[in-house]
């Protein structure tokens, strides 16, 4: 992986600081410690850092044409290079290096934006077009690179792999846009494209920017979007199975080129499993593993990922992990650089460090759940949706306003004698599947912000989030939806984040072959009992590996990769979330009332209820907050 950064003067041809450059680039040397190169020509300037994975001898960037009119910066792996190269040198391109780099300039040459179209892999780049005075920069299809940008008031657009790089620049406006920190409480993560300051993006997965000199309105453009439209006539399952191992082998197979040491995450679950299975199938030599174990049996997978590991003849490393260990707790506002509230970065973050011990690059198991409805909370929404129907809308509203006025029901269908479950019941389908993603449930927000904050944010609320990825979804089937959701909001916002975030740390990159944009758009096009039957999530992924992998692998519960917060914040970290409670930083944000706090702590702290979640989020918040203040 690499880390590019970049300052275009949409107004002057003027001199770019080259010490402000290169200033944002070693902002983000953890992402490319290897080489570093800046470009710099009237009004543009870019700049480059470099984790050598292919082509290691002359694969430096910035990295131009012929002629040297297109230029280009670029974090990623475009896996079918090989075959563009050749389609591109038949047109009349001319290569001078082995790399996928230097494949986008000349499909930029040949295709304009259509480029992005040819590209198979995960990617954001810069390309600066000098005889069109043009710049064009885009994202991968499913978001799996970052790229942030801001169009400041002197008419400069900058932007960076990360948020670090853009706030090196002294006129970038770093206030808080009360909507990201709305749609951070309810969700955990900012999501795409707002940032957690008001006048910062960042990129959409599967768009494109485009901006020429003279312009200052974005023209930003979407080139994909994920299908749901399903095959006719029905495929059978089993030649189904068949056809999914097959995507799945080809899309592990070429993420195996590499010119550096390369492994895979193995947590024992089904994905990482699966992607092992088919790892071990076309690699030639063992496949080198990694796990991390938990010292409580309650989070420890690590003798699911030994017995895979074995099965598969791999070379396997594990590391024992303390459930007691929150030594991370300083370094992670830093490396996350807005407010971000899944705990499990700090777990991924040690298995990153592990991994780099013996690799430089490694293959993992993400996007099975979002895929292949995974997630447990699918079946929650599935069942709620169920008894919505068989209600008509008076009761339902009915229970929704009991649900506010009582704790708990008893004597009523299990979905509703939870609290949530009987608010809910006034939702409609989008809004119930945001509640259930939720961190902090609405009801829950309203209570705890100041009333301050609650006129800021004008009565804006999270859920537009969704509402406006609904919108724009090709299906309306809930599974689909719900599916098509998390796709768009929490893979990109959260789970890809944590992952580049934490690898990009260690200077290690990680290739997810379950989102190759072919086998997501394949996959998206199968019968949704093939995704989900009987309560049992990812059916035809299990069913495929059946030959491959035991059941104890395929059918146990899902058990993610926790931390124990709840314990935490009633023992080691008591008196440190007290005094994030007290956080001058905290109070000076004016987003809570603190009196609503501290009553949360208070009923935390004896028992009453678990509130490490929102707690957790209040406290990375203060984090956040508390860089912003000493930066």
């Amino acid at each position: 992986m690499c880390g590019l950064a970049g300052i275009f003067d949409t107004k002057t041809r003027g001199d770019i600081d080259r010490g402000l450059l290169q200033r944002m680039s070693q902002a983000q040397l953890h992402r490319g410690p290897d080489e570093a190169g800046i470009h710099q020509e009237p009004g543009i300037g870019l700049a480059h850092r470099r984790l050598s994975i292919i082509d290691l001898s002359s694969g430096q960037q910035p990295l131009f044409n012929e002629d040297r009119t297109v230029v280009v910066v670029y974090n990623g792996e475009i896996y079918n290079f090989a075959d563009l190269a050749k389609e591109l040198m038949a047109l009349g391109h001319q290569f001078r290096t082995h790399c996928d780099t230097e494949v986008i300039v000349h499909a930029w040459e040949e295709w304009g934006e259509a480029c992005v179209n040819h590209f198979r892999g995960m990617f954001a780049f810069a390309l600066w077009d000098r005889n069109r005075e043009t710049l064009f920069i885009a994202r991968d299809r499913l978001g799996i690179k970052p790229l942030y940008y801001s169009l400041l008031q002197n008419g400069q657009l900058i932007f960076g792999s990360e948020l670090k790089a853009l706030m090196q620049h002294p006129q970038l406006q770093r206030v808080l846009d009360e909507r990201a920190v709305e749609e951070y409480f309810a969700l955990g993560y900012v999501p795409d494209p707002r940032s957690i300051f008001r006048n910062t993006r960042k990129l959409r997965p599967g768009h494109t920017l485009t901006l020429r000199r003279g312009q200052t309105s974005l023209n930003q453009r979407q080139y994909w979007d994920v299908s749901f439209d399903l095959q006719t006539p029905p495929p059978d399952r089993e030649d189904a199975a068949m056809e999914l191992v097959e995507r799945l082998r080809e899309a592990v197979r070429i993420r195996l080129i590499a010119e550096v040491p390369l492994g895979a995450f193995l947590s024992g679950g089904v994905d990482s499993s699966s992607v092992v299975a088919m790892m071990a199938q076309v690699s030639p030599e063992p496949v080198n593993t990694c796990s991390i174990g938990f010292a409580e049996a309650v989070y420890n997978e690590a003798d699911y990922a030994a017995a895979v590991a074995e099965k598969f003849g791999c070379r396997h490393s594990v590391d024992t992990v303390d459930p007691g260990d929150h030594s991370l707790l300083d370094l992670m506002a830093g490396i996350y650089d807005e407010p971000f509230a899944d705990s499990s970065c700090m777990p991924t973050y040690r298995v990153c460090e592990l991994a780099k011990r013996n690799v430089t690059v490694v293959l993992s198991g993400d996007g099975g759940d979002e895929n292949l409805a995974g997630y447990r909370r699918y079946g929650q929404h599935l069942d709620d949706l169920a008894v919505k129907a068989r209600l008509p809308g008076t009761v339902r509203r009915i229970l929704g306003a009991a649900g506010r006025c009582y704790p708990e029901a008893v004597g009523l269908p299990r979905v509703l004698q939870r609290r949530q479950g009987l608010i809910s019941m006034a939702h409609d389908p989008v809004e119930s599947f945001c509640e259930i993603n939720s961190v902090i449930k609405h009801d829950l927000r309203q209570s705890l912000y100041s009333r301050s904050f609650v006129r800021r944010l004008q009565g804006y609320k999270a859920v537009e989030v969704f509402r406006t990825l609904a919108a724009q979804a090709p299906t309306d089937e809930a599974l689909s939806l719900a599916q098509y959701l998390d796709l768009k909001a929490y893979l990109p916002g959260d789970i890809l984040t944590k992952v580049d975030r934490a690898s990009m740390a260690h200077s290690l990159e990680v290739r997810v072959p379950l989102l190759d944009h072919e086998l997501v758009e394949w996959i998206s096009t199968l019968p949704v009992a093939f995704k989900r039957r009987g309560g049992e999530g990812k059916y035809l992924l299990k069913k495929a590996m059946e030959p491959w992998l035991p059941n104890n692998i395929l059918y146990r519960p899902k058990q993610g990769f926790a931390v124990p917060l709840a314990n935490w914040f009633r023992g080691p970290l008591r008196e440190r979330l007290r005094a994030t409670l007290d956080s001058e930083a905290l109070a000076d944000a004016d987003v809570f009332d603190r009196r609503r706090l501290l009553r949360l702590f208070d009923q935390h702290e004896k028992g009453q209820r678990d509130w490490s979640a929102p707690l957790w989020s209040i406290h990375m918040f203060d984090a956040f907050l508390q860089r912003e203040r000493n930066s």
